[in-house]
């Protein structure tokens, strides 16, 4: 058996490297998003703020991270995305310490916009990251692990919040989770690869054609199934409350099943990627669309019980479709432009789960709540037409050299 070479060596460090700042800017910026539930209850009482004055702290910070990913992309271009990736970072956890500092709501609202601003650069650069490092069907595994690990700093950093306000007033424990974010920063800046990212654009031609471009219609119409994915997933996530409560759930009940949800949502971002590897996107996609779909309409005439046992598998099929497309986006652009387009494709996505329980509430109120779940889930099959028509452009673009 023949030792390693240095460039063999070289490029599995470059990979661990890449894996490991992806991962951890994932699960501390995802943290920090949902940290937000944790805190409004208590801000509501610091500061005597109503339901709508609650909703506008959560939409300022969702508002900033959605809005500003596309120019993230674009500043990455420019500046390199290791120093654009550690200065969100630092913002981020600036926020958090700012919002310690808070004397009012209007400095709070400018802290959690500092927040989201800073949070805005993870996702486009820690997916390109990966995308990068990891070729072939390794790098929708390895975009599976770093969606996964996401879910992991959604469950921990709430839950260690939790913790500390046990031992510590509330502003001094966002303070010292800000601070998390400001330490991340500089080990990010530090330990991630200077990957080529972002190569210069090359010119079309021949020699485009001879390495095979990737189709044009071939990203616009995954992000169509991504937007649809998203959309149809916030609408369901908005409606099972309403459903179980109707069944006799109690709110300790419902509390659970969103547990049950969301375990099983992060599991399928990872085991739905390493099939994704195996039998191909449209295929994976297809199963997991086909399983949500019917997992909507088979959970509206169980019992509670027979609820509850069916959600940890809807929730794996809900949420393991998103790491598919989020893997695949690396096969429909040249590697110039990935930076652009996970960007282009996280703020379509994340806008669209956004807007879609507004949309689908008007449609719950005219027709009732399971008549719109049945709405939505006949929607959840309109992405697999879209996934057909995909299939060209990923032979095509998986059989380019």
């Amino acid at each position: 058996m023949t030792a390693p070479s240095t460039a063999e060596l070289d490029a599995k460090g470059v990979e661990q490297r890449a894996m490991g700042v992806a991962c951890g800017a994932h699960a501390l910026h995802d943290g920090y998003t949902d940290l937000i539930y944790v805190m409004l209850p208590i801000w509501q009482h610091e500061f005597g703020l109503g339901y709508a004055a609650l909703g506008l702290m959560k939409t300022v910070f969702s508002g900033a991270l959605a809005g500003f990913q596309i120019p993230a992309g674009f500043i990455a271009e420019r500046f390199g995305p290791a120093i654009v990736l550690a200065v969100g970072t630092a913002l981020a956890g600036i926020g958090y310490v700012l919002a310690g500092f808070s004397g009012g709501v209007a400095t709070l609202v400018a802290a959690l916009f500092v927040g989201g601003l800073g949070a805005s650069t993870q996702h486009p650069l820690g997916s390109s990251l990966i995308a990068h490092a990891f070729a072939g069907p390794r790098s929708l595994k390895a975009l599976g692990t770093y969606n996964f690990a996401g879910d992991i700093g959604k469950m921990t950093l709430p839950a260690a919040a939790s913790l500390l306000f046990v031992v510590l007033p509330w502003r001094h424990a966002l303070m010292l989770l800000g601070g998390l974010g400001i330490v991340a920063a500089a080990a990010i800046y530090v330990a991630m690869p200077r990957v080529a990212t972002d190569a210069p654009v090359q010119k079309k031609g021949a020699g485009a054609a001879a390495r095979g471009a990737p189709p044009l219609y071939g990203f616009p119409l995954l992000l169509s199934v991504g937007v649809i994915d998203s959309a149809t997933r916030m609408a369901f996530l908005t409606f099972l409350p309403f459903v179980l409560t109707a069944k006799g759930a109690s709110l300790p009940t419902i509390g659970a099943s969103l547990t049950l949800v969301f375990a099983g949502g992060a599991a399928g971002k990872l085991v739905c990627a390493f099939i994704g590897a195996r039998i191909g996107a449209v295929a994976t996609v297809w199963l997991t669309e086909a399983v949500t779909a019917l997992g909507i309409v088979a959970l509206l005439p169980l019992s509670l019980d027979a609820a509850l046992f069916l959600l940890p598998a809807i929730g794996v099929a809900l949420n393991g479709t998103s790491s598919v497309l989020y893997g695949s986006v690396p096969d429909l652009v040249e590697p110039e432009r990935r930076t652009r387009a996970f960007s282009i494709f996280y703020t379509g996505t994340i806008g669209a789960g956004a807007v879609s329980p507004a949309i689908y509430g008007v449609l719950g109120d005219a027709v009732g709540v399971m008549s719109a779940l049945m709405v939505v889930a006949g929607v959840v099959l309109l992405t697999l037409p879209f996934t057909l028509a995909l299939r060209p452009a990923l032979a095509r673009a998986i059989a380019s050299p």
